[in-house]
């Protein structure tokens, strides 16, 4: 007799078929993420430090999307997302304020499945200009929202008044995340998912707890949160080699430790 062929289950946000999960190990469930190095195929490069490692939109765009959904970057940088959302057959709108980045970005991926905006993020014009690329791809709505903004001051990452590493407060850097959260909202498909990748910082000797107060915002603009992954920074850093110890002894004599991890938060807009 002819086995029964079992017709695929899957969720709406993406293709995995949940008839075969154990054929998905290669996807991570549990909330302790580690990766000994960043991965350099498929075009990528640390050529830009600030940025995430593949594996993060490789594992995210993987659990929240399918082909030909949309994900949109609110802090595009060197394209990280877009380099793999096209590598997965999905599109890509990603925002970046620095228009010297816009540019390296578009001739490094130079293809009709991104859409690449110079703005700023916490803005009503990045707004518009992301409705309008929308309509390019006969979308209203993203169906993925990534922000992975600057961990406050800790980078400067350009001398932009607007950019979110020049903020001269957390109180003021939190008021613009804000913005950008709000916008993410109001641009992502409802029931839809997003994803926060962010740090905490030391500031005159107190521990500033950045993530959960990026959390807060996002919970203020809306979303439900559903996730927190904590990620270690091994493979992401440049250049500490020399520095190494002498952190090593910070640490010994001004009684904090070491940061060797970053979160990610995963968020869901309600239905």
């Amino acid at each position: 007799m002819p086995k029964l062929q079992l017709v695929k289950k899957t969720k709406n946000y993406n293709d995995i078929d949940l008839n075969n999960w154990k054929e998905y190990g290669h996807i991570e469930t549990g909330t302790l993420w580690t990766f000994s190095s960043r991965a350099r195929n498929n075009g990528h490069k640390f050529d830009y430090h600030g940025n995430f490692i593949p594996q993060i939109a490789e594992q995210l765009f993987s659990r929240f999307t399918r082909p030909k959904d949309i994900v949109l970057d609110l802090f595009l940088g060197s394209g990280t997302s877009a380099i793999e959302a096209v590598s997965r057959e999905r599109k890509c709108i990603g925002v970046e304020l620095k228009p010297e980045l816009v540019e390296k970005v578009k001739e490094k991926i130079n293809t009709n499945l991104v859409d690449i905006i110079c703005a700023d993020s916490t803005s009503a014009d990045a707004k518009d200009k992301i409705n309008n690329s929308l309509k390019k791809f006969g979308a209203d709505k993203a169906q993925f929202l990534v922000l992975h903004p600057p961990y406050a001051d800790i980078i400067k990452f350009s001398d932009k008044r607007k950019d979110l590493s020049n903020c001269s407060t957390t109180e003021e850097f939190l008021d613009k995340f804000a913005d950008v959260a709000r916008n993410g909202y109001d641009c992502l498909e409802k029931g839809r998912y997003a994803a926060l990748i962010i740090g905490d910082k030391y500031s005159k000797g107190e521990l500033v707890p950045l993530s959960f107060l990026c959390m807060q915002k996002m919970n203020e603009a809306g979303f439900k949160t559903k996730s927190i992954i904590v990620k270690n920074i091994e493979g992401n850093e440049i250049g500490k080699g020399r520095t190494n110890n002498l952190w090593r002894y910070r640490a010994l004599a001004g009684g904090f430790y070491i940061f060797k991890h970053e979160y990610i938060m995963i968020f869901q807009k309600n239905k």
